[in-house]
């Protein structure tokens, strides 16, 4: 066997807290041959983030240390290296793709500039020439008209769109191994197919090696050769990727395999009036260009929908980015200008203006997709959960308070003697609970739920949605739930909407469209989502 491009020997990897030590990372062993593909899979917390960041020296030393192990690549020790060195590495022989693009791309910088920087510093590249290089390199990474967007900020492109100039950086200077960190785990299917397609047509085109980092097991099974198991900072299960599909041995591997949003959505009352609705909704943004910034056109993000949702029911909503999934659920909570007429409880809501809306906002609540940038990192989870009651319930006392922040908390299955904790310290899917507990606290009537569970892991997402639906079942509640994963919607939807371009092309009982989409374009949608589904479905059947 050649030598391996990768070599990880016995690693450990410490973080300094007020207690002492937290031993993220302890004894991991693996090593990447040229042009493989090798997977890191496991949970929120299980080490697989902080052994790829260990590669590249990117952890936040000195907090971080590695008190034992090494990372040889090209014969040289990468955690013995010197700034100087580890610079050369990095992006050069090595690249990285990060999990959230909007993120990780400078916000105040061009994709020209973004995407250049690294032929410029790297390859001592002209301008020019880095320019033509960037051109080549978008257009290689699928962007269409890549020179109309080197001018371009990163919030002017969707998130798909992102996430290909992150590829087009990590790839400007054609390193030997990438490491694509959850480089997926944000975008809707069909996005998400097209990255990983192009992510696998440019290995074969180039003969890079991928350290792959996901929680989904579908990609892997998709994507890698080899697979590592990882929980509490080990690797508990190598091998195969296929024999580890087929014969799982490590009890954890078994629990990830098994691990999926299942059940049913509760049975809802078809005669129960409406909770919310709406006729003719419509939301454009102006277009506006030139000097004298006149109106040139409309991004029409909701286009004429109308929709209504009973008391006790759920509606999913689904389509790729920048269809309008998540205008529409703040138009509906009035968090948006729009036109049209929304009616919430048999009340006209839509020409209200901020004042008078305040008193309904107690019923009618969002969780926001991103739970560590919609929590504040300066207050303590308590506090976080209690800030709406101080707004709309200001008669009750500091111990009223506070038992119904405790209240929500263990309703959301945290321990309550928690909640002087901060948002960083908890996991993805615990800061998920927090949001919830802080728009359950309220009591609401109408919850937005906007991608609440895209950015966690398979188990995790099961958690939540049963936490989701025995909510619903205590209280009574309404949900829209707007997301890209039709599995998770299949398992929480009385009613499935399915939009594209601000229209909806299909809308009926979740039921029947899952069992027989109409709609060319929502057929489109359930292949992508169940791709990986159905093969393995094909392999039984065989």
């Amino acid at each position: 066997m050649n030598e391996p491009l990768l070599r990880i020997d016995d690693l450990h990897v410490d973080f300094a807290t007020e207690h002492g030590k937290s031993h993220a990372v302890r004894g991991v062993s693996f090593h990447i041959q040229p042009g493989q593909t090798v997977a890191l899979v496991g949970e929120s917390g299980s080490g697989k983030s902080v052994t790829a960041l260990s590669v590249l020296r990117l952890l936040p030393y000195p907090a971080a240390s590695h008190p034992k192990g090494r990372i040889l690549y090209g014969g040289q020790d990468l955690l013995s290296l010197d700034d100087h060195g580890i610079r050369a590495v990095r992006g050069n022989d090595i690249s990285m793709i990060f999990q959230e693009p909007m993120s990780s791309l400078n916000p105040l910088h061009t994709v020209e500039r973004q995407v250049s920087e690294a032929l410029i510093l790297h390859r001592g590249m002209r301008r020019s020439a880095a320019r033509a290089r960037t051109i080549e390199l978008l257009t290689e990474v699928g962007i269409p008209d890549p020179a109309s967007r080197l001018g371009d900020f990163p919030h002017q492109l969707s998130g798909g769109q992102r996430q290909r100039v992150m590829i087009a950086m990590a790839l400007a200077n054609e390193p030997k191994l990438l490491i694509a960190d959850e480089p997926t785990t944000a975008l809707d299917v069909t996005i998400q197919a097209q990255i990983l397609e192009l992510l696998m047509s440019l290995q074969k085109k180039r003969g890079m090696a991928i350290l792959f980092i996901t929680h989904d097991l579908q990609i892997v099974r998709r994507m890698a050769e080899i697979t590592h198991v990882m929980t509490e900072g080990k690797i508990v299960e190598s091998g195969p990727t296929e024999a580890i599909f087929a014969n799982p041995q490590h009890s954890y591997t078994r629990k990830l395999l098994a691990a999926e949003p299942k059940g049913q959505p509760p049975a809802t009352d078809a005669s129960a009036p409406p909770i919310v609705s709406a006729e003719k909704l419509r939301v454009w943004f102006p277009i506006k260009r030139g000097l004298l910034r006149r109106t040139v056109g409309h991004i029409k993000a909701v286009d004429d929908v109308d929709v209504a949702i009973r008391r006790g029911e759920t509606l999913g909503v689904v389509g790729e980015s920048g269809s309008g999934k998540t205008t529409l659920g703040r138009a509906l909570l009035r968090l948006v200008s729009s036109e049209g007429r929304i009616v919430y409880l048999g009340r006209d809501v839509d020409k209200l203006s901020w004042r008078a809306m305040r008193p309904l906002r107690k019923d009618m609540q969002i969780v926001f997709q991103d739970p560590f940038g919609s929590l504040s990192p300066r207050m303590a989870v308590a506090e976080i959960v209690a800030e709406g009651l101080s707004v709309h319930a200001p008669q009750l006392s500091p111990a009223d308070r506070d038992a119904r922040v405790a209240q929500a908390l263990t309703e959301v299955g945290l321990d309550p003697a928690d909640g002087s904790r901060y948002p960083h310290e908890f996991s993805g899917g615990q800061r998920q609970r927090i949001a919830i507990a802080r728009a359950m606290v309220l009591e609401p009537k109408f919850v937005v739920l906007d991608e609440p569970t895209s950015a966690l892991d398979m188990s995790v997402q099961a958690q939540v949605v049963d936490l989701l639906r025995e909510l619903q079942r205590r209280h009574g509640l309404t949900y829209l739930f707007i997301s890209h994963d039709l599995r998770v919607v299949r398992a929480l939807a009385n009613e499935l909407m399915v939009m594209r371009g601000g229209k909806v092309v299909e809308h009926g009982p979740a039921a029947d469209i899952f069992a027989a989409p109409k709609s060319e374009y929502t057929r489109a949608l359930m292949a992508a989502a169940f791709r990986v589904e159905a093969a393995q479905s094909a392999e039984v059947a065989q």
